[in-house]
C-alpha cells in the first residue's frame, strides 16, 4: 500500500511545475468549496426560512460571476492571471466573513452577499480555466481533473462532516465558558476559511504562469464548434445551480440539521473519491463520453427518487447521486471544453480568454434559466412543488448533453487533423 502511494506521488512529481502548483492550490481551495457550496445555502435557509431566498441568493451569485468574467478580460491586459486567481480566493474568504458577521439578512443584504461571493468566484474560476489550459495538454488533462476531483471528493467527506459536527457541538455545548449559537459557529468557520485562503494564495503567487496575448476577447460570432460547446455549457449550467442549493434546502427541510447534511455528503464523497482518481489515472480520450453519460443517468435517477418520494429517504438517495454525478461529469466535461478551446482558438486565431469568458456566458444562461424555473414554480404553485419537479425537469433536459458532447468530441478529432 505504501509502495503504491509513493509510486503515485512520484508520478505527480513528474508533471510540469506549473501544473503541480495549480493542483496544490486547487487542493487547498477544495477545503473551502464545500462551505461555499453547502453550508452557505444552509446558512441562508436557516436565517430566512425560505427556499426561494436561497435561490435568489444563488442567482445574484451567478450575476456576480458573469460581471467579473468580463472585467477579468480587461484586467488580464495589465495584471497577471495568477494575481487575479489569488484575488478570487481571498475575496471569497472576505465575502463569506462579511456575510456571517452581518446581522439579520434582508433581501438587499442577500442580493449583495450573493453578488460579492459570485464576483470572487468569477475571478477564481475564469483564471483557473485559463491557467489550466496553459499548464496542461489533452494527454494529461484526465489525470489533472481526476486528481483534482479526488481531493475535491476527499474534502467533500471531511469538511462537511467536520463542519456539521462543529455546528451541532457548538449549539449544544459551551466553548471556553462561552455559550455560542449556530451563527457563532459559522463565524468561527469563516475565520478558518480565511486562513486557508491566505495559504492557497501564497502557493499560487509563487507559481510561474503566462498570461494570454493582449488581444480582443469580446466577440459575438464564433465557429460552429464553439457554438455547440456553448450549448453544452448552458445545459451544464441549468443543473449546476441546483447542485449548490438543492441539497441544503432539501436536507434542512426534510432530514434535519447541518449535521445531517455533513454526514450524507460525507458518505457519498467516500465512494466517489476513489472512483474519480482511478478513472483519472486509467481513462483515455475514448472513455470520456462513457464517464459523461454514466454521470448524467445517475443524477437523473436521483432527481426521480426525490420527486417521487419527497421524503428523508428520497433526499438521501438524491444527495448521494448528486455527490457521485458532479465529479464524474466534470472529469469528462472540462477536458472536452479545454480541447475545444485548443482547436477553435487555433482556427479563429483569437485570444483563448475570449472562449473562457463566453463559456461563462453560456453557463450563466443555463444557471439563470434553472433558477428562474424554480422561482416561477415556487411563487406560482408551491415551494414543495418546485423542489419536487424543477430538479426532474432540468435533469431530464440535461440528458441532451450526452449526444451533444459525443458530437463535439467527434468533430474536435476531425478539426484537429485539419489544422
Amino acid at each position: 500500500m505504501i509502495k503504491k502511494i509513493t509510486g503515485e506521488y512520484a508520478f505527480f512529481r513528474k508533471q510540469p511545475d506549473a501544473m503541480r502548483t495549480l493542483l496544490i492550490t486547487n487542493m487547498l481551495f477544495a477545503l473551502i468549496l464545500p462551505i461555499i457550496e453547502i453550508f452557505v445555502a444552509a446558512y441562508v435557509m436557516r436565517n430566512t426560512g425560505s427556499s426561494s431566498s436561497v435561490v435568489v441568493y444563488q442567482l445574484f451569485m451567478y450575476i456576480g460571476v458573469i460581471c467579473t468574467s468580463v472585467m477579468n478580460g480587461y484586467l488580464l491586459k495589465i495584471i497577471k492571471a495568477k494575481i487575479l486567481y489569488m484575488s478570487g480566493i481571498l475575496i471569497s474568504g472576505i465575502s463569506l466573513m462579511a456575510m456571517m458577521f452581518t446581522g439579520n439578512l434582508s433581501f438587499f443584504d442577500l442580493c449583495v452577499a450573493g453578488f460579492a461571493l459570485g464576483a470572487a468566484t468569477g475571478f477564481f474560476w475564469t483564471n483557473r480555466y485559463l491557467l489550466t489550459l496553459n499548464s496542461t495538454t489533452d494527454e494529461n488533462r484526465n489525470y489533472f481533473f481526476g486528481l483534482e476531483s479526488f481531493f475535491f471528493s476527499i474534502w467533500g467527506i471531511v469538511v462537511p462532516l467536520a463542519v456539521g459536527a462543529l455546528l451541532v457541538f457548538i449549539s449544544t455545548n459551551q466553548i471556553f465558558g462561552l455559550t455560542l449559537d449556530i451563527k457563532g459557529g459559522y463565524q468561527i468557520i469563516t475565520i478558518v476559511v480565511m486562513f486557508i485562503a491566505i495559504i492557497a494564495s501564497y502557493v499560487i503567487y509563487n507559481g510561474d504562469f503566462k498570461n494570454p496575448e493582449k488581444k480582443d476577447f469580446v466577440y459575438f460570432k464564433y465557429h460552429k464548434q464553439w457554438n455547440l460547446m456553448l450549448l453544452l455549457a448552458a445545459l451544464k449550467g441549468m443543473v449546476q445551480g441546483f447542485l449548490v442549493t438543492a441539497p441544503a434546502i432539501l436536507v434542512m427541510k426534510l432530514v434535519g440539521s447541518e449535521g445531517s447534511l455533513g454526514l450524507i455528503q460525507g458518505i457519498g464523497g467516500a465512494v466517489t473519491a476513489l472512483i474519480v482518481y482511478v478513472l483519472g489515472r486509467i481513462a483515455t480520450l475514448k472513455h470520456r463520453i462513457f464517464i459523461f453519460g454514466f454521470g448524467l443517468i445517475v443524477f437523473f435517477l436521483g432527481t426521480l427518487f426525490n420527486g417521487i418520494l419527497f421524503s428523508a429517504f428520497g433526499v438521501i438517495v438524491f444527495v448521494l447521486c448528486k455527490v457521485l454525478f458532479q465529479p464524474l461529469f466534470d472529469l469528462a466535461y472540462y477536458p472536452v471544453m479545454l480541447q475545444t478551446i485548443d482547436v477553435v482558438s487555433k482556427i479563429e486565431k483569437r485570444n483563448e480568454y475570449a472562449y473562457i469568458m463566453s463559456h461563462e456566458v453560456g453557463l450563466f444562461i443555463g444557471r439563470a434559466s434553472g433558477m428562474i424555473l424554480f422561482i416561477g414554480m415556487a411563487y406560482l404553485i408551491t415551494e414543495d412543488f418546485a423542489l419536487k419537479y424543477a430538479l426532474v425537469i432540468v435533469a431530464g433536459i440535461q440528458l441532451l448533453a450526452l449526444p451533444l458532447a459525443n458530437l463535439i468530441i467527434r468533430r474536435n478529432a476531425v478539426l484537429e487533423k485539419s489544422i
